[in-house]
């Protein structure tokens, strides 16, 4: 098995510090910006955080470890938001085996289970990147998913309203897209809510079975969580791995304000 642990903070500073002062052992530091993304394109393209292109995720995992025919798990410490975008970019990439860490480095350490300063050396992985594993959406087909499915916002719901923006240079939504801010995926000790729950959560979100339904946020990270609580509740989705962040790139694109 392949331990990934991939802490991250917006901002700063980099999860590599918190993973040197203590990780679960075994495990190998996976960044966000540089294993899970590529370079953000000319004119802010692709949003903050790129989808990586097969060559270079395949090189990255294979320095990490990550083997075919092995399982993967993934954690971080913040209610698997940042571990989500490497599950499903394992996902996306073909991987079969991908396991997200439920509550992360905290409920480990709840358990009385120990954590580690060493740093492993792994023996290099086997993986070959497959793209297309999961269901992903261009700017393009997220609004049309907008206006004819259901198109989630995964961001804080002032964000959503156009009330704040900390990180973009445009407030506001998708037109049509729905807010529905990850925080509410998980429950108070920060682990995922039943199935049953999700399903109804998403249901009063307008999600139905069957129905085609995706998900994005500011650059395609915590929507990966989104995409993953539909999965556990057995709602299949894609994600606009561009999210908002590539939205704005283009100013000839509509925006939304307030709660619709």
């Amino acid at each position: 098995m392949t331990v990934l642990d991939v802490r991250w903070r917006l901002g700063g500073p980099p999860g590599l510090d918190f993973y040197r002062e203590g990780h679960i052992e075994g495990a190998v530091y996976c960044d966000l910006d540089t294993d899970l993304a590529a370079p953000t394109g000319a004119g802010g393209r692709g949003g903050r955080h790129p989808l990586p292109d097969a060559a270079a995720f395949q090189s990255a995992m294979r320095r990490l470890g990550v083997s075919g025919g092995r399982p993967v798990v993934v954690y971080d410490d913040a209610g698997a938001t940042v571990a989500a975008r490497a599950w499903w970019a394992l996902r996306y990439f073909g991987h079969q085996d991908v396991r997200v860490l439920d509550g992360g480095l905290q409920a480990w350490m709840e358990a009385g289970l120990p954590v580690t300063k060493d740093v492993p050396q792994p023996a290099p992985g086997d993986f070959t990147a497959r793209p297309g594993g999961m269901p992903a959406l261009t700017a393009d087909e997220a609004a049309a998913l907008a206006s004819q499915g259901i198109l989630l916002d995964a961001r804080a719901g002032e964000r959503y309203r156009g009330e704040v923006e900390p990180i973009d240079p445009v407030a506001g939504h998708v037109p049509g897209a729905v807010s529905a801010p990850t925080t509410a995926n998980l429950g108070p000790d920060g682990r995922f809510r039943t199935p049953s729950e999700l399903r109804a959560r998403f249901g009063g979100l307008g999600v139905r079975e069957g129905e085609a339904v995706g998900a994005y946020c500011g650059s395609g990270v915590t929507a990966a969580h989104e995409v993953l609580a539909l999965e556990v509740a057995g709602l299949p989705a894609s994600l606009y791995v561009g999210s908002w962040s590539d939205w704005v790139s283009d100013p000839s694109r509509p925006v939304a304000t307030g709660d619709r």
